[in-house]
């Protein structure tokens, strides 16, 4: 577990998760939806298409980039194109599937009164829709997107737009995020503790040299942080 200088005396009152891939596997999801859609299509190949969003020319969740792979590989109209972001996302809403031990760890932190909110780059709709499939949404005080804050990660008026809304001082808040440049960079730009999801960053080709306060190897690990107290 990595600290910062002075983190460790702080009262945690609230904590900020980022959402997709940090509570549950999106990269899973999104890989079983770019199945789907090629069986559906009977040609080409899930994991090119999996890179197209990746590459984030559109942003991760833009339905163009399923557009563009389709052109690109020359099977595009607009009937099949409107037929892949059904399937896309019916897909994977039904395989999205919570990492271990999300839900009894919400829980508990419900029970010591520490405030939940989620930050996320999906949209509202997105973040509702994955957060009702597995029964989440009731656990979170304030659920801060995209479409909301007019912005993304890791622009910092993202932070402290949440901030705002929670009431709470930067200080008084951990944020939990798979994500060094989006997440964990910014967070500490904006005076929070911060707390790196590693078991679930995919973010392989990301550059950053930000370092968290603290190192999550499970969601449980969140309770050896200083402020939050031992389970």
């Amino acid at each position: 577990m990595q600290k910062t200088d002075g983190t460790e005396d702080r009262k945690i009152k609230g904590i900020m998760f980022d959402m997709d891939n940090t509570l549950f596997d999106l990269v899973e999801a999104k890989t079983a939806s770019c199945n789907a859609i090629v069986d559906h299509i009977g040609t080409g190949d899930p994991e090119e298409l999996l890179m197209y969003f990746l590459r984030s020319e559109h942003g991760f969740e833009s339905p163009e980039n399923i557009r563009d792979y389709l052109k690109d590989i020359k099977v595009y109209n607009e009937f099949a194109f409107e037929n892949c972001c059904k399937i896309y996302h019916d897909t994977k809403i039904d395989t999205i599937k919570l990492y271990p031990h999300v839900l009894e760890t919400l829980a508990l932190l419900r029970e010591r009164r520490i405030g939940l909110f989620i930050v996320t780059d999906a949209s509202h709709a997105n973040a509702r829709a994955r957060l009702e499939k597995l029964s989440l949404s009731e656990m979170f005080d304030h659920i801060i997107t995209s479409d909301m804050t007019g912005s993304s990660k890791p622009d910092i008026k993202v932070f402290h737009h949440a901030l705002s809304r929670t009431g709470l001082r930067a200080e008084e808040v951990l944020f939990v995020g798979d994500s060094l440049r989006r997440d964990i960079e910014p967070a500490k730009k904006a005076g929070m503790m911060t707390a790196h999801a590693l078991y679930g960053d995919r973010n392989i080709h990301e550059l950053c040299k930000a370092e968290a306060d603290h190192i999550l190897n499970n969601i449980r690990d969140i309770f050896n942080v200083k402020g939050i107290g031992q389970q």
